[in-house]
């Protein structure tokens, strides 16, 4: 599952690639779960979390922890009670440039990089609500992986083509989720020696 990506293209840029007004703050080129990334929903880019909160207790005094940012959604999972009303109504675009997957052994695992080859920014499926904890919040659409996406994890983002990405916004839930389809475009592999827990932005 995703759990890392990149965008470095500018808030302008990106806000003119999807033809929106650009109401973001500051969002780092690498995004972390629980960290700001960059959506396009109701015709604006804006800065929210990426991950729905999950408040766990604890297990020793029965005091909730701090919120665990749950940022992907599986298909198969979007008719839960976690998933269901932001699918229904609120769905949104996630730009980006690449995402990554820990590749190796444990304790040693470092970053591969996936991209389009022939589009700097792309969009993948998203959906967010408000939360108490964090604000306005989004978590990523995942699906089974494909070609060269396959050789790296068993899931992938939905990436949205550019003419899909109107139906993924407005379209009714159940023309949405057709969309929810492994890409059959080339994929980029990068693989590099980047450690996987290099440290955060």
């Amino acid at each position: 599952m995703c759990n890392l990506y990149r965008i470095k293209s500018s808030n302008d840029e990106i806000a003119r690639l999807f033809d929106v007004e650009n109401s973001a703050g500051n969002a780092a080129e690498e995004v972390y779960p629980g960290y700001p990334g960059l959506v396009v929903a109701e015709g604006q880019l804006r800065s929210m979390v990426w991950g729905f909160p999950l408040v766990l207790k604890s297990k020793k005094t029965g005091q909730p922890l701090k919120p665990k940012p749950v940022n992907n959604a599986r298909t198969d999972k979007l008719d839960s009670f976690m998933w269901r009303y932001s699918f229904e109504e609120r769905r949104c675009l996630i730009p980006l440039t690449a995402w990554a997957e820990a590749e190796g052994p444990r304790g040693a695992m470092t970053r591969t990089w996936m991209s389009l080859p022939d589009q700097p920014v792309f969009a993948v499926a998203g959906i967010w609500r408000t939360s108490e904890e964090w604000g306005d919040c989004y978590s990523m659409v995942m699906t089974d992986a494909a070609g060269g996406a396959a050789e790296v994890h068993n899931r992938m983002p939905v990436i949205l083509r550019a003419e899909e990405r109107d139906v993924w916004q407005n379209a009714a839930a159940s023309e949405a989720r057709q969309l929810c389809q492994p890409y059959s475009g080339d994929i980029e592999i990068e693989r590099t020696s980047e450690s996987w827990r290099r440290s955060r932005a």
